[in-house]
């Protein structure tokens, strides 16, 4: 009989808030400094991402939380909850890291926490992890999301090779929630304003009416869980488009909070990539 593997829990950091910005009305940026950074690094990725945790109401146990004593030590319901963001920058030079936060009001639980923190706030996280960087062998590349996807798209841009050729597509609210990107020649950001439409609907339109440019194509699609599911059927079914040139994942679902979201998303994806697998 095999010898059950012992499942550790990730190392925590802790870091303290230096600033916040607000980015645009519903957009908070919060940058971290202090000795807990001092040993943080990326390799490189254009969605670099941490998990903050946040201890439920009434927690004993102080920043940086101590994940492997707690998770002993303490009822399940009583183990901070994570929340998944990019890594908006990182300056090693100054030890500051910057993330981006999307706020409605009292809606969820980080968003909240981003409009009310102050500098001197302590904040436990977990990572960093990552995956996607834009890649020079591409002929050109396509960047879809919405506000979730954003960061992690403004990253991408001030990453492409020089010269690379780029369609962005970026949904967002109103023209208000717009922001200034760095963009290299050659990358062409499209700012789609939601109105009362449902989320995705003008990200799903654009991409489906883009003329592809000739070549290969790398892309890069995150948002809401229904219109990336659309996206990646016509980029795989229509397209054509191999899933290694693809990076493609629902970030969250419309009418689900986020943790009931990510105990289904693996299986969801993995549902979606048969269905998808079936009718090719």
């Amino acid at each position: 009989m095999a010898e059950r593997q012992e499942r550790r829990a990730p190392t925590a950091q802790g870091a303290q808030v230096v600033r916040t910005e607000q980015i645009t009305p519903h957009m908070v940026r919060v940058v971290l400094g202090g000795d807990g950074l001092a040993g943080f690094e990326l390799a490189g990725f254009a969605d670099h991402y941490v998990k903050l945790c946040f201890a439920p109401e009434g927690a004993d146990y102080a920043h940086p939380f101590d994940m492997a004593r707690i998770r002993e030590e303490y009822p399940r319901e009583q183990w901070p909850t994570t929340r998944t963001y990019t890594v908006r920058s990182w300056d090693p030079a100054a030890r500051e890291l910057a993330i981006d936060f999307v706020v409605h009001g009292d809606e969820g639980l980080a968003g909240p926490w981003a409009s009310r923190a102050q500098p001197g706030d302590q904040v436990t996280f977990l990572g960093p992890g990552g995956g996607y960087g834009p890649q020079a062998s591409a002929d050109w590349h396509l960047l879809v999301g919405d506000e979730s996807a954003l960061p992690a798209i403004a990253v991408a841009l001030e990453q492409m090779p020089a010269g690379a050729l780029v369609h962005a597509f970026v949904e967002v609210a109103d023209a208000a929630e717009e922001q200034k990107i760095v963009t290299p020649d050659g990358a062409v950001v499209t700012w789609l304003h939601r109105g009362g439409r449902p989320v995705g609907e003008a990200l799903t339109a654009a991409v489906t009416g883009l003329d592809f440019p000739e070549g290969e194509v790398q892309a890069f699609v995150h948002g809401e869980a229904g219109f990336v599911k659309e996206i990646r059927r016509h980029l795989r079914l229509e397209r054509g488009i191999p899933l290694a040139q693809l990076s493609i994942s629902g970030y969250w679902r419309l009418g689900q909070n986020d943790d009931a979201w990510r105990s289904v998303k693996r299986e969801w994806n993995e549902q979606v990539e048969r269905e998808q697998e079936k009718a090719a």
